[in-house]
């Protein structure tokens, strides 16, 4: 017989406009029964913020669990998006994640949520993510917070904050990783069938990746340095790849990607060599080999400058069973 959850409660505000795809993910990491996890494992519920008919994006008509008494009980609240960057947060919903966060409850975004934990003031001061596009928008209304167009997600003292919805999963799986342990959080992103672990750090993609580029030719050479990172990717190999002259191709591949090649190509390195840490048991010579590291050293010195963390340690962390 199953026994109900009784660990921390995490709660959902639900609102006109709903970002459905937003809401999924935090229902779906906190809300899904799992035995396995014991009895200790979270609570969830969502709260309506607001009176009346409530929609959410797709055409769905939303009933939630409860009224917004609920975030009163919740240990963490994370907002699902925003119905948009210029609308207006209810005082209500401002003051109960406020009265929140000042009885120790944890708070998260995800995308333009951002926004509504903005409107709170508790961000002052403090760094801050949300989607590329709505980046700029942020750090104008809210000139105290230091937006971060560039990363997966932050953290700052029980506020953290996502950027693009995809990023709302790394940011629920790192939750899950600080309440329940590493462990806790590989389970879970095996169910979702996505990475165990993307560093908060990690730029986020921008926009045309590579799209400017009509010819084919800079998505074809991505794929190609992909499948053979062995091979010595100079700029001006690259750019003979793909008959175009150094200064051109460094200003094409930067407007495409957002980063320089070299930058490209080392970021391409390492989450492969994350891959090969989580999923086999390769020593380091051979991952160093199948990567294009010129020696171990190399790929040590260079993963833990990207990740603050060594090999080694991120095996013992994050390798599947």
């Amino acid at each position: 017989m199953c026994t109900a959850p009784r660990g921390p409660l995490v709660v959902a505000p639900v609102y006109d406009g709903l970002c459905t795809f937003e809401f999924s993910i935090v229902a779906e990491v906190f809300g899904l029964p799992r035995p396995e996890m014991g009895a200790g494992w979270y609570r969830f519920a969502s709260a309506a913020v607001e009176q009346g008919l409530l929609r959410a994006q797709g055409g769905l008509v939303v009933q939630s669990h409860g009224s917004a008494e609920l975030l009163d009980e919740a240990d963490l609240i994370v907002v699902p998006g925003w119905r948009g960057k210029d609308a207006p947060v209810p005082a209500s919903l401002i003051q109960a994640l406020q009265r929140a966060w000042e009885r120790g409850a944890t708070l998260a975004s995800i995308c333009s949520g951002a926004f509504v934990l903005a409107a709170t003031g508790l961000l002052d001061g403090r760094r801050a993510a949300t989607h590329w596009r709505y980046a700029q928008a942020l750090a104008v209304q809210y000139p105290a917070i230091a937006v971060d167009a560039q990363v997966l997600y932050t953290e700052e003292e029980r506020l953290f904050t996502s950027a693009g919805s995809a990023a709302g999963i790394d940011l629920m799986l790192h939750l899950v990783r600080r309440d329940f342990g590493v462990q806790a959080a590989n389970s879970v992103a095996r169910r979702l069938v996505v990475p165990a672990h993307r560093s908060g750090g990690q730029a986020q993609f921008i926009e045309r990746p590579v799209a400017a580029d009509h010819s084919g030719k800079l998505p074809r050479l991505l794929d190609e340095i992909r499948g053979d990172l062995r091979r010595d990717w100079a700029v001006d190999v690259m750019a003979d790849s793909v008959a175009m002259s150094r200064r051109t191709f460094l200003r094409r591949f930067t407007e495409g990607t957002g980063m320089a090649p070299s930058a490209w190509v080392a970021q391409v390195r390492v989450e492969e060599v994350k891959r090969l840490l989580e999923t086999s048991t390769l020593s380091m010579e051979q991952i160093a080999d199948q990567t294009g590291y010129r020696s171990v050293q190399v790929l040590r010195d260079q993963f833990r400058r990207a990740l603050r963390i060594s090999p080694r340690a991120y095996r013992l962390q994050f390798a599947s069973p």
